[in-house]
């Protein structure tokens, strides 16, 4: 690296930090660490399980935050005084190491400026992930199934607990549909930009005659709910169906009536829940994911009128989102973003933080946008 390329890869690290450091603010940071280290160790914590574990996570990320924020900014001192050493001894070995490592820091911060722009209502949350197959058959449901294996996945790389709620199999291979529950923090921020229709374009392996096949499916993601949502829903807007939990093929889990379909009349929103070892527990799990989805329906309802009101007639983004090609060559890219890679199975295994991370920054980007349509608009 140049001398002048250095200097200003290093101005734009040290730019960059501060801008990251303005957003996640270091001393707001501990001052939270400190009131939730403050509740972590108060006696009784554990009494109420899952409060205990949305403390200790929240406790978690903030802390990784902090430090991660920390060491960026010892790291850019380090590398400025290694940068000042080589420059007086003449030594290109130190210098050499000082242009890795700030190569390196430019990384680690643009994967660190992802979090700032993970500032939406409901980013910070858990999500709730519903995969459905549509058209294209046996193909499709495959395909809905490939899809719920490669988020899978992706929270098995992060470390994330995820929670089967619903699974509807289809009859040949495959799955008609899958609910499933990201329990870490900002999992909806991140995977809230995945949701869509998902094209796969392959050889269909259900084909005797090997011919090329199209098929979709469709992702939604929903930030869980909390109580302090206060979405209300009364008794006579709601249906309650039980029936017995079934598996691939059919084949009876249980002979009791444990598994339950909500249908929300006002809305025809339907979530079925089976998943839970008792009919109790499969309608909590629904009301929970019922109350998220009437919640999102409500801001879109808000947002709408507000577009309305300002003459913006654009549509929205999501519908078909991704394109996944296995033939007649290998590809998968993001029709919003442009972001596209071939190592398609590498995808498939969950790797895929750049898809997220380019969604996020096209997300954010269109906020920007349209806040300043509506600055502009005077409201």
């Amino acid at each position: 690296m140049a001398e002048v390329d250095f200097s200003q890869a290093l101005a734009q690290a040290r730019a960059k930090y501060e801008m990251i450091a303005k957003a996640l603010d270091p001393e707001g940071l501990r001052s939270r660490i400190a009131d939730l280290e403050k509740e972590a160790s108060a006696p009784g914590l554990w009494d109420d399980q899952e409060n205990a574990q949305k403390v200790t996570s929240k406790l978690s990320s903030l802390q990784s935050q902090l430090k991660h924020l920390e060491s960026a900014s010892s790291r850019l001192d380090d590398v400025e005084t290694l940068e000042e050493l080589g420059r007086e001894e003449n030594d290109r070995d130190v210098l050499a190491e000082a242009n890795r490592e700030v190569e390196s820091l430019n990384s680690d911060l643009a994967d660190m400026e992802i979090q700032t722009l993970l500032d939406g209502e409901y980013d910070e949350r858990a999500a709730v992930v519903t995969i459905r197959s549509g058209a294209g058959g046996v193909d499709a449901a495959d395909w809905a199934q490939m899809l719920l294996r490669m988020y899978m996945r992706w929270s098995e790389r992060h470390g994330f607990k995820t929670k089967i709620m619903d699974t509807s199999y289809a009859e040949e291979a495959g799955i008609k549909s899958a609910t499933f529950q990201v329990d870490a923090p900002y999992a909806y921020g991140r995977l809230s930009v995945e949701g869509g229709t998902h094209r796969l374009v392959r050889i269909s392996p259900f084909d005797n005659q090997g011919r090329r096949q199209t098929s979709f499916a469709a992702v939604e993601v929903i930030p869980l709910v909390e109580p302090t949502d206060h979405i209300d829903i009364p008794d006579s807007d709601i249906r309650v169906d039980t029936y017995c939990s079934s598996g691939p093929g059919g084949q009876g889990v249980n002979t009791t009536y444990s598994a339950v379909r909500i249908t929300h009349l006002p809305t025809n929103i339907v979530v079925t829940m089976q998943d839970e070892r008792s009919q109790i527990q499969n309608r909590a799990a629904a009301m929970a994911v019922l109350q998220s989805r009437l919640l999102v329906l409500r801001h879109e309802e808000e947002a709408k009128k507000k577009k309305e009101l300002a003459g913006d007639i654009k549509a929205s983004w999501g519908d078909q989102m991704r394109s996944y090609v296995l033939h007649p060559y290998q590809m998968v890219k993001d029709l919003r973003t442009g972001y596209e890679t071939s190592d398609t199975q590498g995808v498939f295994d969950g790797n895929i933080d750049a898809f997220i991370e380019a969604g996020i920054r096209w997300r954010h980007q269109q906020r920007r946008e349209q806040q300043e349509e509506r600055e502009a608009a005077g409201e």
